[in-house]
């Protein structure tokens, strides 16, 4: 993904012009994760926190479009190795599937969501496992894993 289409380029710096509120063309280094997550990325806070440090250790510098976008091709191509596929999610749950029949427990699958990787709090994991949980408290962890990649 080194070369950009003018396509994506025009797509990237009009989502980067949204946050832009002074019409300077540039944004506030703490917007960086908000506008990499409004082109559809997903870095974890930790990440965030990493890039603005590098690229503004004392917290006051505006990024422009022309900074901006190596930040973006690096994370972008980090996500392409590190997403896991939908089969590698359900692969890591079914070490839970006991009897082997599809389900998990969901008072393991909230263990695992608020304890393991980035956490999620009891009202994030509440939300995801609305709805999804049978009356014995069992989760289709296939189906969990479809839902929540479906965004």
């Amino acid at each position: 993904m080194d070369k950009l289409t003018d396509e994506q380029s025009v797509e990237y710096r009009d989502a980067f012009s949204l946050f832009d509120k002074r019409g300077d063309g540039k944004i506030d280094s703490d917007q960086i994760g908000d506008v990499l997550r409004a082109l559809n990325l997903n870095p974890t806070e930790a990440e965030v926190k990493k890039i603005i440090q590098e690229v503004d250790p004392n917290g006051r510098k505006r990024v422009s479009f022309e900074e901006f976008l190596p930040i973006f091709l690096s994370v972008s191509s980090k996500k392409e190795v590190a997403s896991g596929s939908m089969e590698d999610f359900i692969e890591g749950l079914r070490v839970f599937d006991k009897d082997g029949n599809g389900f998990i427990n969901s008072a393991e699958l909230r263990h695992v969501l608020t304890s393991l990787g980035e956490k999620l709090t009891d009202d994030e994991v509440d939300a995801l496992l609305s709805g999804i949980e049978d009356s014995q408290g069992m989760v289709n962890y296939e189906d969990f894993v479809k839902m929540v990649m479906s965004g």
